[in-house]
Protein backbone atom coordinates (compact mmCIF):
# COMPACT_ATOMS: atom_id res chain seq x y z
CA UNK A 1 0.00 0.00 0.00
CA UNK A 2 0.86 3.51 -0.73
CA UNK A 3 2.71 5.45 1.60
CA UNK A 4 3.37 9.47 2.16
CA UNK A 5 7.14 10.14 2.98
CA UNK A 6 7.55 14.05 3.33
CA UNK A 7 5.08 14.11 0.85
CA UNK A 8 6.18 11.23 -1.95
CA UNK A 9 5.79 7.86 -1.56
CA UNK A 10 7.78 4.76 -2.99
CA UNK A 11 8.52 1.45 -2.43
CA UNK A 12 11.34 -0.43 -0.76
CA UNK A 13 13.34 -3.67 0.22
CA UNK A 14 14.65 -5.14 3.57
CA UNK A 15 18.15 -4.67 4.26
CA UNK A 16 20.67 -4.12 6.89
CA UNK A 17 22.54 -1.48 8.39
CA UNK A 18 26.02 -1.82 8.06
CA UNK A 19 27.64 -0.70 11.01
CA UNK A 20 28.74 -2.85 14.01
CA UNK A 21 26.96 -3.20 17.02
CA UNK A 22 25.67 0.45 16.75
CA UNK A 23 23.18 1.86 19.64
CA UNK A 24 19.84 1.47 19.14
CA UNK A 25 20.06 -0.92 16.64
CA UNK A 26 22.87 -1.18 14.15
CA UNK A 27 21.21 -3.40 11.78
CA UNK A 28 17.24 -3.31 10.67
CA UNK A 29 14.98 -3.54 7.83
CA UNK A 30 13.61 0.01 6.24
CA UNK A 31 10.74 -0.36 4.61
CA UNK A 32 10.65 3.16 1.62
CA UNK A 33 12.57 15.26 -2.66
CA UNK A 34 15.72 17.26 -4.85
CA UNK A 35 18.71 17.56 -7.15
CA UNK A 36 21.81 20.24 -7.09
CA UNK A 37 25.78 18.91 -7.36
CA UNK A 38 28.08 19.58 -4.82
CA UNK A 39 29.82 22.73 -5.51
CA UNK A 40 33.73 23.81 -4.66
CA UNK A 41 33.01 26.63 -2.27
CA UNK A 42 30.71 23.86 0.08
CA UNK A 43 33.55 20.94 0.18
CA UNK A 44 37.39 20.78 0.67
CA UNK A 45 38.67 19.11 -2.13
CA UNK A 46 41.85 17.14 -2.01
CA UNK A 47 43.54 16.79 -5.77
CA UNK A 48 41.95 13.60 -6.76
CA UNK A 49 44.30 10.50 -8.02
CA UNK A 50 44.14 8.87 -11.06
CA UNK A 51 45.44 5.09 -10.31
CA UNK A 52 47.45 3.29 -13.00
CA UNK A 53 46.50 0.02 -14.76
CA UNK A 54 47.79 -3.56 -14.60
CA UNK A 55 48.38 -4.35 -17.99
CA UNK A 56 46.56 -7.40 -19.38
CA UNK A 57 48.41 -11.04 -18.81
CA UNK A 58 47.31 -12.53 -21.82
CA UNK A 59 47.52 -11.54 -25.29
CA UNK A 60 45.07 -11.67 -28.22
CA UNK A 61 44.98 -11.98 -31.91
CA UNK A 62 45.47 -8.46 -34.07
CA UNK A 63 42.09 -7.01 -34.85
CA UNK A 64 40.53 -8.94 -32.20
CA UNK A 65 39.01 -6.88 -28.79
CA UNK A 66 41.75 -5.74 -26.65
CA UNK A 67 40.64 -7.16 -23.06
CA UNK A 68 40.10 -4.53 -20.26
CA UNK A 69 42.74 -3.57 -18.01
CA UNK A 70 41.90 -3.92 -14.04
CA UNK A 71 42.00 -0.63 -11.87
CA UNK A 72 45.11 -0.70 -9.81
CA UNK A 73 43.78 1.16 -6.63
CA UNK A 74 46.98 0.93 -4.51
CA UNK A 75 47.83 4.89 -4.89
CA UNK A 76 44.26 5.81 -4.06
CA UNK A 77 44.61 3.96 -0.79
CA UNK A 78 47.73 5.30 -0.45
CA UNK A 79 46.55 9.08 -0.95
CA UNK A 80 43.30 8.77 0.59
CA UNK A 81 43.65 6.16 3.84
CA UNK A 82 45.00 8.82 6.01
CA UNK A 83 41.77 10.45 5.90
CA UNK A 84 39.54 7.29 6.42
CA UNK A 85 39.03 7.00 10.64
CA UNK A 86 37.70 3.92 12.54
CA UNK A 87 34.58 5.43 14.94
CA UNK A 88 34.07 4.07 18.42
CA UNK A 89 31.04 4.86 20.44
CA UNK A 90 29.71 4.31 23.86
CA UNK A 91 26.40 4.72 25.09
CA UNK A 92 23.47 4.15 28.00
CA UNK A 93 20.61 1.79 26.95
CA UNK A 94 17.50 2.23 28.56
CA UNK A 95 15.30 -0.57 30.62
CA UNK A 96 13.89 -3.47 28.86
CA UNK A 97 15.70 -1.94 25.17
CA UNK A 98 17.41 -5.54 24.66
CA UNK A 99 16.36 -4.91 20.61
CA UNK A 100 15.31 -2.21 18.42
CA UNK A 101 14.40 -1.87 14.94
CA UNK A 102 15.93 1.19 13.23
CA UNK A 103 13.64 3.76 13.86
CA UNK A 104 14.18 3.00 17.54
CA UNK A 105 11.01 1.29 18.09
CA UNK A 106 11.76 -1.85 20.93
CA UNK A 107 10.55 -5.58 19.33
CA UNK A 108 8.87 -7.99 20.93
CA UNK A 109 10.78 -11.30 21.08
CA UNK A 110 7.48 -12.73 18.97
CA UNK A 111 8.57 -10.27 16.17
CA UNK A 112 9.80 -11.89 13.88
CA UNK A 113 12.70 -9.28 13.16
CA UNK A 114 13.50 -9.76 17.02
CA UNK A 115 16.40 -12.53 16.03
CA UNK A 116 17.52 -10.49 13.32
CA UNK A 117 18.08 -7.30 14.86
CA UNK A 118 19.07 -9.00 17.98
CA UNK A 119 22.02 -10.85 16.47
CA UNK A 120 23.48 -7.54 15.00
CA UNK A 121 23.41 -5.14 17.85
CA UNK A 122 26.82 -5.78 20.19
CA UNK A 123 26.24 -6.60 23.53
CA UNK A 124 22.45 -6.10 24.89
CA UNK A 125 21.00 -5.51 28.63
CA UNK A 126 19.17 -7.54 30.27
CA UNK A 127 15.60 -7.11 30.76
CA UNK A 128 14.93 -4.57 33.87
CA UNK A 129 18.39 -3.37 34.07
CA UNK A 130 18.93 0.26 34.10
CA UNK A 131 22.00 2.33 32.35
CA UNK A 132 23.42 -0.99 30.87
CA UNK A 133 26.48 1.02 28.49
CA UNK A 134 26.36 -0.25 24.86
CA UNK A 135 29.17 -0.31 22.36
CA UNK A 136 29.36 0.05 19.39
CA UNK A 137 31.69 0.88 15.47
CA UNK A 138 31.60 2.53 12.30
CA UNK A 139 33.89 4.12 10.00
CA UNK A 140 34.18 7.76 8.81
CA UNK A 141 36.25 10.32 6.86
CA UNK A 142 38.01 13.79 7.20
CA UNK A 143 35.96 16.56 4.76
CA UNK A 144 38.54 19.24 6.21
CA UNK A 145 41.38 19.84 8.02
CA UNK A 146 40.14 21.39 10.85
CA UNK A 147 38.62 18.40 11.96
CA UNK A 148 34.89 17.91 10.62
CA UNK A 149 34.04 14.05 9.71
CA UNK A 150 31.26 12.51 7.78
CA UNK A 151 29.59 9.54 9.01
CA UNK A 152 26.60 7.80 9.24
CA UNK A 153 23.61 9.18 11.43
CA UNK A 154 22.83 5.13 13.03
CA UNK A 155 26.49 4.72 13.84
CA UNK A 156 26.19 7.55 16.50
CA UNK A 157 22.76 7.77 17.57
CA UNK A 158 22.31 7.41 21.21
CA UNK A 159 25.97 7.84 21.50
CA UNK A 160 27.03 9.23 24.94
CA UNK A 161 30.77 9.45 24.00
CA UNK A 162 32.12 9.32 20.46
CA UNK A 163 36.10 8.40 19.81
CA UNK A 164 37.70 8.75 16.73
CA UNK A 165 40.40 6.99 15.89
CA UNK A 166 43.22 8.21 13.16
CA UNK A 167 45.44 5.80 10.90
CA UNK A 168 48.44 7.20 12.86
CA UNK A 169 46.91 5.49 15.89
CA UNK A 170 45.87 9.23 17.53
CA UNK A 171 42.45 9.49 19.33
CA UNK A 172 40.32 12.08 19.96
CA UNK A 173 37.06 12.66 21.34
CA UNK A 174 34.44 13.72 19.22
CA UNK A 175 31.35 16.34 19.07
CA UNK A 176 28.28 15.35 17.11
CA UNK A 177 27.11 18.58 15.80
CA UNK A 178 24.16 17.02 14.16
CA UNK A 179 22.98 13.81 12.39
CA UNK A 180 19.82 13.25 10.39
CA UNK A 181 18.16 10.42 10.34
CA UNK A 182 16.16 10.40 7.16
CA UNK A 183 19.38 10.34 4.90
CA UNK A 184 21.59 8.84 8.16
CA UNK A 185 23.87 11.33 7.98
CA UNK A 186 25.62 12.63 10.75
CA UNK A 187 28.44 15.19 11.03
CA UNK A 188 31.66 14.72 13.54
CA UNK A 189 34.11 17.50 15.01
CA UNK A 190 37.14 16.75 16.39
CA UNK A 191 39.92 18.99 18.01
CA UNK A 192 42.63 19.00 15.61
CA UNK A 193 44.69 21.13 12.50
CA UNK A 194 45.93 20.20 9.54
CA UNK A 195 44.70 16.72 8.90
CA UNK A 196 44.46 14.67 5.56
CA UNK A 197 41.68 15.11 3.65
CA UNK A 198 39.55 13.32 0.91
CA UNK A 199 38.84 14.39 -2.57
CA UNK A 200 34.93 14.82 -3.28
CA UNK A 201 33.83 13.67 -6.35
CA UNK A 202 30.38 14.08 -8.66
CA UNK A 203 28.49 11.15 -7.97
CA UNK A 204 25.94 12.12 -10.72
CA UNK A 205 28.82 11.53 -13.20
CA UNK A 206 29.48 7.82 -11.43
CA UNK A 207 27.99 5.39 -14.66
CA UNK A 208 26.88 1.58 -13.93
CA UNK A 209 29.70 -0.61 -14.35
CA UNK A 210 32.34 1.82 -13.15
CA UNK A 211 34.62 0.82 -10.95
CA UNK A 212 34.67 1.81 -6.99
CA UNK A 213 36.28 1.23 -3.89
CA UNK A 214 35.78 1.27 0.06
CA UNK A 215 37.88 1.85 2.88
CA UNK A 216 36.92 1.34 6.15
CA UNK A 217 36.89 -0.89 9.75
CA UNK A 218 34.51 -4.15 8.78
CA UNK A 219 34.18 -6.02 12.09
CA UNK A 220 36.62 -3.49 13.98
CA UNK A 221 39.43 -4.59 11.20
CA UNK A 222 40.75 -0.83 10.96
CA UNK A 223 41.88 0.45 7.31
CA UNK A 224 40.26 -2.12 5.42
CA UNK A 225 39.84 -2.28 1.38
CA UNK A 226 37.12 -3.73 -0.59
CA UNK A 227 36.78 -3.25 -4.45
CA UNK A 228 33.58 -4.00 -7.08
CA UNK A 229 31.45 -2.14 -9.54
CA UNK A 230 28.70 0.13 -9.36
CA UNK A 231 25.48 -2.54 -10.07
CA UNK A 232 23.09 0.25 -9.86
CA UNK A 233 21.96 4.01 -9.46
CA UNK A 234 18.99 5.74 -7.70
CA UNK A 235 18.00 2.96 -5.79
CA UNK A 236 15.64 3.63 -3.71
CA UNK A 237 15.23 1.51 -0.40
CA UNK A 238 12.57 3.10 1.69
CA UNK A 239 11.03 6.42 2.89
CA UNK A 240 13.99 8.47 2.83
CA UNK A 241 14.00 9.32 -0.94
CA UNK A 242 17.84 8.96 -1.34
CA UNK A 243 18.87 8.06 -4.53
CA UNK A 244 21.17 5.38 -3.19
CA UNK A 245 24.41 3.76 -5.17
CA UNK A 246 24.32 -0.05 -5.55
CA UNK A 247 27.51 -1.70 -5.93
CA UNK A 248 29.10 -5.20 -5.39
CA UNK A 249 31.53 -3.89 -3.24
CA UNK A 250 31.66 -5.98 -0.02
CA UNK A 251 30.40 -3.98 2.47
CA UNK A 252 30.15 -5.34 5.98
CA UNK A 253 29.06 -4.57 9.70
CA UNK A 254 31.68 -1.68 10.55
CA UNK A 255 31.76 -0.47 7.43
CA UNK A 256 28.82 2.20 7.90
CA UNK A 257 29.81 5.40 7.48
CA UNK A 258 32.78 4.74 5.60
CA UNK A 259 33.46 6.11 1.95
CA UNK A 260 33.42 4.92 -1.29
CA UNK A 261 35.73 6.28 -4.02
CA UNK A 262 35.50 6.07 -7.76
CA UNK A 263 38.74 5.20 -9.87
CA UNK A 264 40.14 9.03 -9.73
CA UNK A 265 40.43 8.79 -5.94
CA UNK A 266 37.38 10.72 -5.00
CA UNK A 267 35.03 10.00 -2.73
CA UNK A 268 31.35 9.65 -4.53
CA UNK A 269 29.25 8.00 -1.57
CA UNK A 270 29.28 7.12 2.09
CA UNK A 271 28.39 3.06 2.66
CA UNK A 272 25.71 2.75 4.57
CA UNK A 273 23.99 -0.83 4.66
CA UNK A 274 23.82 -3.92 3.00
CA UNK A 275 21.24 -6.46 1.53
CA UNK A 276 21.53 -9.67 3.78
CA UNK A 277 19.94 -12.45 5.35
CA UNK A 278 22.15 -13.31 7.50
CA UNK A 279 23.83 -10.14 8.52
CA UNK A 280 26.84 -10.69 6.48
CA UNK A 281 28.03 -8.92 2.93
CA UNK A 282 25.80 -10.86 0.07
CA UNK A 283 26.71 -9.17 -2.88
CA UNK A 284 24.47 -5.61 -2.68
CA UNK A 285 25.60 -3.04 -1.11
CA UNK A 286 24.13 0.95 -0.65
CA UNK A 287 25.98 4.05 -0.94
CA UNK A 288 24.17 7.75 -0.08
CA UNK A 289 25.35 9.89 -2.88
CA UNK A 290 28.10 12.34 -1.70
CA UNK A 291 26.30 15.51 -3.21
CA UNK A 292 23.36 14.23 -0.32
CA UNK A 293 25.59 14.01 1.86
CA UNK A 294 27.29 17.25 1.09
CA UNK A 295 24.58 19.22 1.58
CA UNK A 296 23.46 17.83 4.69
CA UNK A 297 27.04 18.49 6.15
CA UNK A 298 26.68 22.02 4.54
CA UNK A 299 23.49 22.64 6.97
CA UNK A 300 24.51 20.73 9.80
CA UNK A 301 27.61 22.67 9.80
CA UNK A 302 25.87 26.22 9.56
CA UNK A 303 22.87 25.81 11.62
CA UNK A 304 23.13 22.54 13.54
CA UNK A 305 19.78 21.21 12.11
CA UNK A 306 18.96 19.70 8.60
CA UNK A 307 15.04 20.95 6.29
CA UNK A 308 13.91 18.88 3.91
CA UNK A 309 11.70 19.42 1.10
CA UNK A 310 8.43 18.08 -0.17
CA UNK A 311 6.22 18.53 -3.19
CA UNK A 312 3.20 16.94 -1.07
CA UNK A 313 2.08 14.16 -3.06
CA UNK A 314 1.71 10.45 -3.37
CA UNK A 315 2.59 8.44 -6.17
CA UNK A 316 2.49 5.06 -7.09
CA UNK A 317 4.07 2.95 -10.40
CA UNK A 318 2.92 3.08 -13.87
CA UNK A 319 2.18 -0.14 -15.43
CA UNK A 320 0.85 -1.40 -18.47
CA UNK A 321 -2.66 -1.20 -17.35
CA UNK A 322 -2.28 2.23 -16.29
CA UNK A 323 -0.33 3.22 -19.45
CA UNK A 324 -3.32 1.73 -21.23
CA UNK A 325 -5.82 3.62 -19.61
CA UNK A 326 -3.79 6.90 -19.98
CA UNK A 327 -3.36 6.57 -23.03
CA UNK A 328 0.36 6.52 -22.94
CA UNK A 329 3.28 5.27 -25.37
CA UNK A 330 5.23 3.55 -22.20
CA UNK A 331 4.52 2.52 -18.82
CA UNK A 332 6.96 5.52 -17.30
CA UNK A 333 6.02 7.92 -14.85
CA UNK A 334 4.96 8.73 -11.53
CA UNK A 335 1.16 8.52 -10.97
CA UNK A 336 -0.34 10.86 -8.56
CA UNK A 337 -2.66 9.37 -6.18
CA UNK A 338 -3.28 11.85 -3.95
CA UNK A 339 -2.26 15.43 -2.99
CA UNK A 340 -1.66 17.23 0.10
CA UNK A 341 -4.16 19.82 0.71
CA UNK A 342 -2.38 23.51 0.24
CA UNK A 343 1.24 21.51 0.01
CA UNK A 344 3.35 22.35 -2.88
CA UNK A 345 1.91 20.64 -5.89
CA UNK A 346 -1.85 21.13 -4.62
CA UNK A 347 -0.52 25.27 -5.12
CA UNK A 348 0.94 23.98 -8.22
CA UNK A 349 -2.51 22.61 -9.56
CA UNK A 350 -1.56 18.89 -10.01
CA UNK A 351 -4.70 16.44 -8.97
CA UNK A 352 -5.30 12.79 -8.44
CA UNK A 353 -4.78 10.86 -11.87
CA UNK A 354 -1.66 13.23 -13.38
CA UNK A 355 1.09 11.22 -14.33
CA UNK A 356 4.32 12.96 -13.63
CA UNK A 357 6.93 12.15 -16.73
CA UNK A 358 9.62 15.05 -15.87
CA UNK A 359 11.22 17.09 -13.27
CA UNK A 360 13.12 19.96 -13.79
CA UNK A 361 13.84 18.63 -17.37
CA UNK A 362 14.60 15.01 -16.20
CA UNK A 363 12.36 12.19 -17.24
CA UNK A 364 10.94 10.45 -14.55
CA UNK A 365 10.95 6.29 -15.87
CA UNK A 366 9.86 5.26 -12.01
CA UNK A 367 7.89 6.71 -9.58
CA UNK A 368 10.94 6.05 -7.63
CA UNK A 369 12.80 8.75 -9.73
CA UNK A 370 10.86 11.55 -8.24
CA UNK A 371 11.76 11.34 -4.85
CA UNK A 372 14.92 10.58 -5.62
CA UNK A 373 15.40 13.49 -7.91
CA UNK A 374 14.08 15.96 -5.80
CA UNK A 375 16.61 14.23 -2.80
CA UNK A 376 18.92 17.06 -2.57
CA UNK A 377 16.56 20.28 -2.97
CA UNK A 378 15.64 22.64 -0.13
CA UNK A 379 12.50 24.12 0.96
CA UNK A 380 11.85 26.88 -1.44
CA UNK A 381 13.66 26.04 -4.61
CA UNK A 382 11.04 25.90 -8.16
CA UNK A 383 10.55 22.55 -9.29
CA UNK A 384 9.05 22.64 -13.14
CA UNK A 385 7.04 19.27 -13.77
CA UNK A 386 5.78 18.18 -16.93
CA UNK A 387 2.59 16.27 -16.42
CA UNK A 388 0.28 13.73 -18.85
CA UNK A 389 -3.07 14.61 -18.16
CA UNK A 390 -6.50 13.44 -20.62
CA UNK A 391 -4.08 12.98 -23.25
CA UNK A 392 -0.95 15.93 -23.78
CA UNK A 393 1.52 17.22 -21.28
CA UNK A 394 1.22 19.89 -18.89
CA UNK A 395 3.99 22.21 -16.97
CA UNK A 396 3.28 23.04 -13.58
CA UNK A 397 5.74 25.11 -11.28
CA UNK A 398 6.06 24.03 -7.67
CA UNK A 399 7.53 25.95 -4.80
CA UNK A 400 8.93 23.04 -3.11
CA UNK A 401 7.90 23.15 1.09
CA UNK A 402 9.24 22.46 4.39
CA UNK A 403 8.71 18.27 5.08
CA UNK A 404 8.77 19.50 9.02
CA UNK A 405 5.90 21.79 8.52
CA UNK A 406 2.32 19.74 9.53
CA UNK A 407 0.34 18.18 6.83
CA UNK A 408 -3.08 19.08 6.26
CA UNK A 409 -5.35 16.46 5.19
CA UNK A 410 -5.25 15.31 1.99
CA UNK A 411 -7.30 17.20 -0.83
CA UNK A 412 -10.45 14.78 -1.68
CA UNK A 413 -11.18 14.27 -5.07
CA UNK A 414 -14.43 15.04 -6.10
CA UNK A 415 -16.05 11.99 -7.11
CA UNK A 416 -19.33 10.95 -8.42
CA UNK A 417 -23.01 9.34 -8.23
CA UNK A 418 -22.29 5.91 -10.81
CA UNK A 419 -24.53 2.73 -11.15
CA UNK A 420 -24.19 -0.82 -12.13
CA UNK A 421 -21.37 -1.31 -14.82
CA UNK A 422 -21.75 -4.91 -16.34
CA UNK A 423 -18.85 -4.34 -18.47
CA UNK A 424 -16.25 -3.65 -15.52
CA UNK A 425 -18.28 -6.41 -13.30
CA UNK A 426 -19.21 -4.00 -10.55
CA UNK A 427 -22.15 -3.42 -8.93
CA UNK A 428 -22.08 -0.11 -7.74
CA UNK A 429 -24.11 2.43 -5.12
CA UNK A 430 -24.17 5.55 -4.57
CA UNK A 431 -22.40 6.91 -0.43
CA UNK A 432 -25.29 7.38 1.70
CA UNK A 433 -25.10 10.38 4.17
CA UNK A 434 -23.53 8.58 7.26
CA UNK A 435 -20.89 6.93 4.67
CA UNK A 436 -20.05 9.86 3.81
CA UNK A 437 -19.54 11.53 7.19
CA UNK A 438 -17.49 8.78 8.39
CA UNK A 439 -15.19 8.86 5.23
CA UNK A 440 -14.56 12.06 4.72
CA UNK A 441 -15.35 11.45 0.80
CA UNK A 442 -18.29 14.07 -0.31
CA UNK A 443 -19.25 11.48 -3.21
CA UNK A 444 -18.80 8.47 -4.62
CA UNK A 445 -19.68 4.59 -5.36
CA UNK A 446 -19.62 1.74 -3.02
CA UNK A 447 -18.38 -1.31 -4.34
CA UNK A 448 -21.27 -3.68 -3.40
CA UNK A 449 -20.28 -6.86 -5.66
CA UNK A 450 -17.14 -7.27 -7.51
CA UNK A 451 -16.87 -9.72 -10.57
CA UNK A 452 -15.59 -10.51 -13.84
CA UNK A 453 -12.30 -7.98 -14.95
CA UNK A 454 -12.71 -5.94 -11.65
CA UNK A 455 -12.62 -8.93 -9.19
CA UNK A 456 -9.80 -10.19 -11.71
CA UNK A 457 -8.12 -7.09 -11.15
CA UNK A 458 -8.11 -6.44 -7.53
CA UNK A 459 -11.27 -4.93 -6.92
CA UNK A 460 -12.95 -5.73 -3.70
CA UNK A 461 -16.75 -5.71 -2.20
CA UNK A 462 -16.29 -2.45 0.34
CA UNK A 463 -14.16 -0.41 -1.67
CA UNK A 464 -15.01 3.14 -2.80
CA UNK A 465 -14.73 4.19 -6.55
CA UNK A 466 -13.54 7.65 -7.00
CA UNK A 467 -12.91 8.01 -10.42
CA UNK A 468 -12.19 6.44 -13.85
CA UNK A 469 -8.88 7.26 -15.89
CA UNK A 470 -8.46 9.75 -13.47
CA UNK A 471 -11.42 12.16 -13.99
CA UNK A 472 -14.11 12.56 -11.57
CA UNK A 473 -17.41 11.03 -12.48
CA UNK A 474 -21.34 12.26 -11.21
CA UNK A 475 -23.46 10.74 -13.30
CA UNK A 476 -23.89 7.30 -14.45
CA UNK A 477 -23.89 8.25 -18.23
CA UNK A 478 -20.23 9.92 -16.87
CA UNK A 479 -19.00 6.21 -16.06
CA UNK A 480 -20.48 4.51 -19.16
CA UNK A 481 -19.12 7.00 -21.77
CA UNK A 482 -15.59 6.82 -19.85
CA UNK A 483 -15.96 2.85 -19.96
CA UNK A 484 -16.70 3.21 -23.30
CA UNK A 485 -14.24 5.25 -25.05
CA UNK A 486 -11.44 3.52 -22.69
CA UNK A 487 -10.24 0.78 -25.35
CA UNK A 488 -8.49 -2.11 -23.32
CA UNK A 489 -7.98 -0.59 -19.96
CA UNK A 490 -9.75 1.74 -17.54
CA UNK A 491 -7.58 3.16 -14.40
CA UNK A 492 -10.28 3.11 -11.46
CA UNK A 493 -8.82 5.38 -8.26
CA UNK A 494 -10.67 3.29 -5.59
CA UNK A 495 -10.66 4.40 -1.45
CA UNK A 496 -10.10 1.35 0.86
CA UNK A 497 -10.12 2.25 3.94
CA UNK A 498 -7.74 4.83 5.02
CA UNK A 499 -5.75 4.41 1.82
CA UNK A 500 -6.30 5.52 -2.03
CA UNK A 501 -4.84 3.27 -4.93
CA UNK A 502 -5.60 3.24 -8.69
CA UNK A 503 -6.29 -0.44 -10.24
CA UNK A 504 -5.91 -1.00 -13.86
CA UNK A 505 -8.77 -3.10 -15.28
CA UNK A 506 -8.43 -4.39 -18.40
CA UNK A 507 -11.98 -4.53 -20.29
CA UNK A 508 -11.00 -5.51 -23.91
Amino acid sequence: MANVVHGITAKGLTVALCAAGVIGGAVGAIAVNHNNAVSAETVVRAAPVAPTTTPPATTVAPGTQQPMALPDFTQIVAHNGPAVVNIRVVGTSRAGANVRAPNGQELDEDDPFFEFFRRFQGPQNPRGQQGTPVFGAGSGFIMSPDGVILTNAHVVRDANEVTVKLQDRREFKAKVLGSDPKTDVAVLKIEAKNLPVVAVGNSKALAVGEWVLAIGSPYGLDSTVTAGVVSAKGRSLGDDGVPFIQTDVAVNPGNSGGPLFNTRGEVVGINSQIYSQTGGYQGLSFAIPIDVAARIKDQIVATGKVQHAKLGVMVQEVNQGFADSFKLESPEGALVLNVEKNGAADKAGLKPGDVVRKANGQTIVSSNDLPAMLSTAKPGDKVALDVWREGKIVRFNAVLGNASDKAAPSEKASVADVNNSAKLGLALRPLDAMERRQSGIASGLVIEDAGGAAATAGVQPGDVLLSVNGRAVTTVEQVREMVGKAGKSVALLIQRGGDRIFIPVRIG
